[in-house]
């Protein structure tokens, strides 16, 4: 294997610039590569951190076990009541999203779940927010418009099946 090679700190201000333009190019990837390479330098890089959770969830659509459960794993990292609602939030809609994408049997019961999971993260940090901060409202707004002109997002029927026991 290879052993990684060191960010000066000096970088980590350019590097972080550069995290941020792959994001926008769509290569989430390398904006996350760029993200570990910073905390590594700088384990308390707070948009560093962000940007490595909304990059994991960029790539929700090809690797969606791993990169949920880190970007899930690191919420707790944020140290802020808000931000870590509205980010668990962002990556439950992000996972619908992903899920949808995928166009399995029963994506649309599963997804509904989790645009509701983010509602309730969205009302959460909504509580919490900085005076003049909407974006959670924005975001839960979103979501309820999502299920509402969707007609196949929408909750699991109840299921009315009784075995038959002998």
């Amino acid at each position: 294997m290879f052993e990684l090679k060191s960010l000066s700190p000096e970088g980590v201000a350019a590097a972080l610039e550069k995290a941020l333009r792959y994001r926008l190019l769509n290569e989430p990837r390398e904006a996350e590569s760029i993200c570990r390479d910073i905390l590594q330098v700088d384990p308390t890089n707070h948009e560093a951190l962000v940007t490595l959770i909304l990059a994991l969830t960029d790539q929700l659509a090809t690797k969606s076990g791993r990169c949920a459960d880190e970007a899930r794993a690191l919420l707790s990292r944020l140290q802020d009541e808000y931000e870590e609602a509205y980010y668990a939030g962002i990556i439950c809609e992000r996972r619908a999203s992903a899920q949808l994408g995928r166009r399995n049997p029963g994506s649309g019961f599963i997804a509904h779940d989790l645009l509701r999971e983010a509602m309730d993260c969205y009302e959460r940090a909504e509580k919490t927010r900085p005076s003049g901060n909407d974006d959670a409202i924005l975001r839960w707004n979103t979501c309820a418009r999502f299920i509402m002109e969707e007609e196949h997002i929408r909750p699991k029927p109840e299921d009315d099946f009784e075995p038959v026991l002998e």
